[in-house]
């Protein structure tokens, strides 16, 4: 994981407002592998809600689309 301590400085905006373009995408994607294996792992909307510190809507409406994503079953089936 990268330090704050590797991270530009803003005083140099470029660099710092892509490394904050790069934070956020890597937070995006982290989040939604978490989410996902919460749900394969039979978590609820609440739970996650809860462990993200928003509203269970809040995390629904921005996360709901991740449920898609649980693996397949054996027959094709997803959980």
């Amino acid at each position: 994981m990268t330090s704050p301590k590797q991270l530009p400085d803003a005083k140099h905006p470029a660099q710092a407002l892509a490394a904050v373009l790069t934070l956020r995408q890597t937070a995006d994607h982290l989040e939604r592998q978490a989410v996902a294996a919460a749900l394969q792992q039979g978590w609820s909307w609440s739970q996650i809600a809860e462990a993200l510190g928003v509203s269970k809507q809040a995390a629904h409406r921005r996360l709901s689309d991740v449920q898609a994503a649980a693996p397949v079953r054996a027959g094709g089936k997803r959980p």
